[in-house]
């Protein structure tokens, strides 16, 4: 099943028209949640990035959308499909409704609640070869709207594309002043000695909701340095571990870039605390 405006609907059944706005123009923001035994991972944090998300979009935010609000159309989505007692992934969908060409004749807006379990109910650290490469065919915009988890990821899609045709498991993006901003599907941190460092949002990277906790667990840690700086390819090969965050997988170590293999020993040290932070919200 899946909610559709807070209806449950069979997931073969048509929801959308072709004049659907996500469709057609990308106008569309969406959230991935983790869901274990009635806890939503990080869910204030989501729920207040997709406000400020809906706002910088000019997005009419309804009256009823509360946290609450969504909270329990989430969990009825999870109840109707039988999910309530393990490890889901949770994905929110809003779009504005249709009309119009590139400027829409309404703000008003919808929104698709799709819910798949997961096999584990924590982060773990996967233990397999994660090669990444650089993406360089296009490159990431230096502004806000590249912080937004909007629908808008054709450079991802293709960097995606780009990573299958040439046997790696992820690449890793650059901006327009050739700094590494991200991966295809999170956030990138590099670790050498003590010192762990990620790109600024000004750079271009997503806003995420696992970067930012993940943060905060390292600023207030005796054990290591946070920085937040821009990042030059050349980089890359010098430090000792590298990492993605996003809210699904948690933390994913890259193995290999290319003739550098990396550690995943600090990676694993922060899965546990990033686990601990999670069940207490």
């Amino acid at each position: 099943m899946v909610n559709y405006n807070g209806e449950l609907l069979a997931t073969d059944k048509s929801i959308f028209t072709g004049s659907n706005r996500a469709f057609k123009y990308g106008d569309a923001l969406f959230e991935s949640v983790r869901y274990v035994n009635g806890t939503l991972f990080f869910w204030e944090d989501h729920y207040f990035r997709l406000m400020a998300s809906m706002r910088i979009l000019r997005m009419e935010i309804p009256m009823e959308f509360t946290m609450e609000f969504l909270e329990e159309e989430i969990k009825k989505t999870i109840t109707s499909n039988a999910q309530d007692s393990g490890a889901v992934r949770v994905r929110l969908t809003v779009f504005r409704n249709e009309g119009g060409l590139y400027t829409p004749t309404t703000n008003q807006i919808s929104y698709v609640i799709e819910t798949n379990t997961m096999e584990s109910p924590f982060f773990v650290i996967e233990e397999e070869n994660y090669e990444v490469e650089l993406f360089k065919d296009y490159y990431v915009n230096k502004d806000m709207l590249s912080n937004l988890k909007s629908t808008n990821r054709i450079l991802n899609v293709v960097a995606g594309v780009y990573a299958k045709e040439n046997g790696y498991a992820n690449c890793l993006l650059v901006n327009t002043d050739k700094k590494v901003v991200e991966a295809i599907n999170g956030n990138l941190f590099l670790v050498k000695g003590n010192e762990i460092k990620t790109p600024p949002l000004s750079d271009g990277c997503m806003d995420g909701i696992i970067r930012k906790n993940l943060m905060k667990i390292i600023a207030g840690s005796e054990e290591y340095d946070l920085v937040e700086d821009s990042i030059s390819p050349f980089e890359l090969q010098k430090v000792d571990e590298l990492f993605i965050t996003n809210s699904i997988a948690g933390i994913q170590p890259i193995s290999k870039y290319r003739k550098k293999e990396f550690d995943k020993k600090v990676a694993k040290s922060l899965v546990g605390k990033l686990n601990a932070k999670a069940r207490i919200g």
